[in-house]
């Protein structure tokens, strides 16, 4: 009898637990913004504009030195002309570094391997590259004359602007960074 008893006031208890919870009568004022709204009339939508299609710029000043490093420093100048026995050789194999400018190559450490010494270069481009003593790089067939732990020293060969070839001396000093 008691169990009766209880089983009823427990089934009691959750009958007015969840009529409790049924929220009639709530958020009446929702329902009613949104009933309002839906009568509204539908308005239209603007299209999308329209776009010019995109025209890439062409950058064409890629051969010129960069305005943003130091001027090379050369000492007087000598015009010798082209009875000048300095030419370089164009039937020779380009290397790899003959690719870039010597302006974007820097030195970034050095190597000894089976006693020669190797210097590491990086081409600006993320890679780094092991040259030595009679490699070519930079654009201006430049040729490296002396490799040490701190520089190399190169020798360019360029036009002086009278059908002719000139040697000028470049010097790469190895980068350290802070």
């Amino acid at each position: 009898m008691w169990s009766r008893v209880f089983a009823y006031a427990l089934l009691s208890v959750a009958l007015l637990g969840l009529s409790a919870c049924s929220g009639v009568g709530e958020h009446n004022d929702l329902k009613d913004y949104v009933l309002e709204t839906k009568r509204r009339p539908q308005g239209q939508i603007e299209p999308l504009p329209k776009f010019r299609p995109y025209q890439s710029f062409s950058y064409s000043a890629v051969a010129l030195r960069s305005p943003f490093e130091r001027p090379v420093e050369e000492g007087p100048a000598t015009l010798v002309g082209s009875a000048t026995n300095v030419r370089p050789d164009l039937s020779r194999e380009k290397e790899f570094l003959e690719n870039f400018n010597f302006a974007s190559l820097s030195m970034v450490g050095t190597l000894e391997q089976g006693g020669t010494l190797w210097a590491l270069i990086n081409d600006g481009e993320g890679a780094i590259h092991r040259v030595t003593r009679g490699n070519f790089m930079g654009k201006n067939h430049g040729k490296i004359v002396d490799a040490s732990r701190s520089r190399i020293d190169i020798v360019e060969i360029v036009p002086d602007g009278l059908d002719g070839w000139v040697e000028r001396p470049r010097v790469l000093k190895l980068v350290e960074k802070e």
